[in-house]
């Protein structure tokens, strides 16, 4: 039943989000007896909720609020075009948006990636890589290489191909059969690396799983520079070139996922560019727009668009609102501001400032790891620091559900307590956040830490 609502006080936008809203991977039931947290401003680095209580938006929203919030600037940009051009379709047709921002994307991005194919957002932009390296190789005579190689934990997206790549059991199951083709290898977790297995041959698996699978059949291998999921994993010294060798060896594509890594996360336009490595295809997403507006992208070599460009050959693949004339003003208007105030410089200026200030909790009885780079840092939450004994199942749903992120919440932090592989709690600030934004962080976590060590009955030493 349809109802209209002239006026929205706090309870009644409550009333309305649990009975109409049905949010994005939440359990729903929880808001049965509790609030739906409802934010209605956001300024810099910091949001308020209907109530008007500030926190620190210690995730950038979800790592794509990069240059933090309420920036009538880039909005404005927006306004602008809609009063130009609200929108037209980039099937068949171009407009200077889009155009302009492409070619200011390739001017960016590393190497011969100068093709970009815009999206709107980072599952649709995976997806299009995907479907994009199937085709590639199909051109080229090579129809039987479909096989995507990811990591094990690694989240590449919600779309089912996308899914394929995803490495995250809980969330393939309820969905399975997925579009066939998904392989996956150990992550670069060296906290806890697989009996036996040195850094150096993390690389290798790669390699053992292409033959494995029969390099006639594998199309593609997509790794994040640093993988989220899991907790902010970094590669080994080597382990990129590495890997770049094996995709040469065996006529496969590499697909760099930096739907978090580019845009200064990393303190780089890229994150292949932070570790130094050449992929055939980035995708991308979030920060491209700081999430001002809707929009993702995938960038790729003039070598792979080579096959398309000939006679009656296309990308047989779109979507409606891909390259949107409004989000792609947005998106000029984001890197304007990237440009004029120096985020990245930022980021490169306060990364070890960040890092020394989560290092200090390594204190904690309860802090086992402390890992990421720029501004996308981890920190893996043990039941025993000297073992790395981890928690259970039930132990953790208590920890991270039942504890921590309400209480870091109700203390004014918003952040990541995720147990999508051992429990971690992850930060990724604005990038214009700076010491006064560290210090806070690190004064709530600390005392939210010591507690559930407390409530964990953490092992101390």
């Amino acid at each position: 039943m349809a109802t209209t609502q002239t006026a929205t006080t706090g309870s009644t936008l409550q009333e309305m989000a649990k009975r109409h809203l049905w949010m994005h991977f939440t359990r729903m039931a929880a808001f049965a007896e509790a609030e739906v947290p409802v934010i209605v401003r956001g300024e810099g680095c910091y949001v308020y909720d209907e109530h008007g209580k500030r926190y620190l938006d210690g995730l950038s929203a979800l790592f794509c609020v990069n240059v933090g919030h309420g920036r009538a600037d880039i909005a404005q940009a927006g306004a602008e075009q809609a009063k130009e051009l609200g929108f037209f379709t980039n099937w068949s047709y171009a407009h200077p948006p889009a155009i302009e921002l492409a070619a200011r994307v390739a001017s960016l991005a590393p190497g011969d990636l100068n093709r970009v194919f815009f999206t709107s957002g980072g599952s649709e932009a995976v997806e299009s890589a995907l479907k994009l390296c199937r085709q590639y190789h199909g051109l080229r005579g090579k129809p039987r290489k479909h096989k995507v190689i990811a990591r094990e934990i690694a989240y590449h997206g919600t779309s089912l191909g996308a899914l394929s790549a995803t490495g995250i059991t809980d969330l393939r199951l309820p969905f399975e059969p997925l579009t066939p083709g998904g392989c996956h290898v150990p992550n670069t977790n060296t906290y806890r690396l697989p009996f036996g297995m040195t850094e150096a041959q993390l690389a290798e698996t790669i390699a053992e799983r292409i033959e494995f699978e029969g390099p006639d059949t594998v199309a593609a291998v997509i790794l994040e520079p640093v993988q989220n999921s899991g907790g902010c994993f970094t590669p080994p010294e080597g382990y990129f070139p590495r890997v770049r060798e094996i995709c040469d060896e065996y006529d496969v594509l590499l697909i760099s996922d930096e739907v978090i890594c580019a845009w200064g996360r990393l303190g780089e336009w890229f994150g292949c560019q932070r570790y130094d490595y050449q992929p055939d295809i980035v995708t991308t997403a979030k920060g491209l727009t700081s999430a001002y507006a809707p929009m993702g992208a995938v960038i790729f070599s003039d070598r792979i668009a080579e096959p398309f460009l000939e006679g009656s050959g296309s990308f047989t693949h779109g979507f409606t609102f891909g390259g949107h004339p409004i989000s792609a003003a947005v998106a000029m208007a984001n890197l304007d501001v990237f440009e004029r105030e120096g985020i990245l410089e930022n980021v490169r200026a306060n990364e070890a400032a960040l890092r020394t200030t989560l290092e200090s909790l390594r204190d904690l009885p309860i802090v086992g790891d402390v890992r990421g780079a720029g501004y996308f840092q981890a920190l893996e939450l043990v039941r025993d620091k000297e073992t790395k004994e981890t928690f259970n199942h039930d132990e953790a749903e208590t920890l991270l559900r039942g504890f921590l992120s309400g209480e870091l919440y109700r203390r004014g932090l918003i952040c990541r307590a995720d147990d999508r592989g051992d429990p971690v709690i992850q930060l990724s600030p604005p990038l214009i956040a700076g010491p006064e934004q560290f210090a806070e962080i690190e004064s709530i976590l600390r005392a939210v830490l010591e507690e559930a060590g407390q409530r964990m009955h953490v092992h101390t030493h």
